[in-house]
């Protein structure tokens, strides 16, 4: 894989998702990992929403492994690991699941949301939230490990929420600081920045020493809208959309990586792109897949002399 650079996959979500991955005749033609990997996809991750749903992992990573051909980039759950509920409980019971599964997938990253105490600030949410990773950190750590979070907001804002406290680089700056020289990082999307009104690029610049992994979903800023409701109005200023198809500017995105030494995968996430969810997930993997490819090569710098 050292040829590739940047690789570029998809998010494999949830167990059915799995299996259909798993049942896929071959990708395209091809050599090496074209020829192995269902769509041609050059890396994959596997994600569940807030919790494991009575997945086998070790079938799972039989089967998937056997599939790809590679280890996934990361395993994922996402939920709220500090609500306190049900939900909560399942989110982090999983989180721990996936990181003593991990070696058997062959996996160094895994990637979570923060979590929040509902209602509560970001600042008011941190001591919960080391108390409850910093033995995760430890364990991780032992694995061989890094923990990744990702930046979705799911509609939070510093003062409240119920979902996310890693959302911007205030609440990143805080998080390193109360668990300094954890293994952690940053799961990275310009979708959600695009939508808080923030510059991806100027933001990954800044940011990329500690992105471990980068989710590919693009966004579009209806600014006809916003100019006329503004932010807070009842019609919705921006949506999320596949990668390639919004505003974000990728082939500046993998110049960034790519010269900060990035070494990860760059994985398209489906799950809530309207317009592609279900039995057209993986149309929009190939739609997406494409622009990326282009982005890529675009992006890669000229070759030397003859």
């Amino acid at each position: 894989m050292s040829d590739i650079g940047i690789r570029i996959g998809a998010l494999v979500e949830g167990e059915a998702m799995a299996r259909a991955f798993c049942a896929m005749d071959g990708g395209p033609g091809g050599s090496g990992l074209e020829a192995e990997a269902p769509l041609g996809l050059e890396s994959w991750c596997l994600s569940f929403w807030q919790g494991l749903g009575g997945a086998e992992l070790g079938a799972l990573a039989d089967s998937l492994l056997g599939r790809f051909g590679m280890p996934p980039s990361a395993l994922s759950v996402f939920g709220n690991p500090l609500a306190g509920d049900e939900a909560g409980q399942a989110t982090i019971s999983a989180l721990d699941s996936l990181i003593e599964a991990a070696p058997r997938f062959g996996a160094t990253l895994v990637s979570t949301f923060a979590g929040r105490l509902p209602g509560r600030s970001v600042p008011d949410s941190i001591p919960a939230w080391k108390e409850a990773f910093a033995p995760r950190c430890e364990r991780a750590a032992a694995l061989g490990l890094s923990i990744a979070f990702e930046n979705c907001r799911f509609g939070d804002t510093w003062k409240t929420g119920r979902w996310n406290l890693a959302m911007n680089p205030d609440a990143w700056e805080l998080m390193f600081d109360a668990l300094p020289g954890a293994p952690i990082g940053l799961e990275w999307e310009p979708a959600h920045q695009l939508l808080a009104f923030a510059d991806p690029l100027m933001q990954l610049e800044a940011w990329v020493h500690r992105v471990l992994h980068v989710h590919a979903k693009d966004a579009r800023i209806d600014r006809g809208l916003l100019g006329l409701h503004g932010a807070q109005g009842s019609t919705r200023f921006g949506r999320e959309c596949l990668a390639g198809q919004g505003d974000t500017d990728w082939v500046s995105i993998f110049r960034i990586l790519e010269g900060s030494g990035y070494s990860g995968s760059v994985d398209i996430e489906i799950g809530s792109t309207p317009g592609y969810e279900g039995d057209r997930a993986f149309e929009g993997i190939t739609t997406a897949r494409g622009a990326l490819l282009k982005a890529r090569d675009q992006a890669a710098p000229p070759p030397l002399g003859p």
